[in-house]
């Protein structure tokens, strides 16, 4: 019962999208209408600028952070914790305050990742920031960081508790599959560069 409670407590905290509820306080256009149409730090970065994008950045964080916290603190299983992890980015993707239209989930899984098991958290991030100096692609580093963090769970705990994180890297590809398009005929946007309307 504990288990199913939590689970719904991390859908409802991924379903707080930081990105709208940022640009409408800091009185900017929906990220919804406007740059790539997508509800996340990214979009923000291009609408608003560095502040707006950090807020948003940390406040999806947070929704995933807290409640694998409170999972932890509730002695959950690992593989129990992953799944409430799991439901948090869905949550992100598919928020039932938004209309079920939500993000792509990364900022999330940075959050449910570092609560999860925080080295696997800097990983993720350290990959992250590797790539995206290298490649100056946000979408292409959030892909391969994310495909980084599923297998370090594999050979961390076991491939039973990376289940759910197999489950987001699966979904948060199938997320970016406009980014993968993009990224193959090079039309993709760089990090910092503004995208046409």
């Amino acid at each position: 019962m504990l288990f199913i409670l939590m689970l719904i407590i991390g859908y409802l905290f991924g379903s707080i999208n930081s990105a709208i509820i940022t640009c409408k306080l800091m009185g900017l256009p929906s990220p919804r209408s406007i740059g790539s149409g997508n509800p996340g730090a990214t979009n923000v970065l291009r609408l608003g600028g560095k502040k707006a994008a950090a807020i948003t950045l940390l406040g999806d964080a947070l929704k995933g952070l807290i409640p694998v916290l409170i999972a932890h603190a509730l002695h959950l299983s690992a593989t129990e914790i992953g799944y409430v992890a799991l439901l948090a980015v869905i949550g992100h993707i598919f928020p039932v305050f938004f209309g079920f239209k939500g993000g792509k989930g990364v900022a999330t899984l940075i959050g449910v990742i570092l609560g999860f098991y925080w080295l696997i958290g800097v990983i993720f991030l350290a990959t992250w920031l590797i790539c995206a100096l290298i490649t100056k692609y946000s979408s292409l580093s959030a892909l391969i960081a994310t495909i980084v963090s599923a297998v370090c769970v594999i050979f961390i705990f076991s491939f039973h508790t990376a289940l759910p994180f197999i489950i987001i890297a699966i979904i948060v590809i199938l997320r970016h599959h406009e980014n993968i398009k993009r990224l193959i005929n090079g039309s993709e946007s760089k990090i910092g560069q503004k995208k046409n309307a």
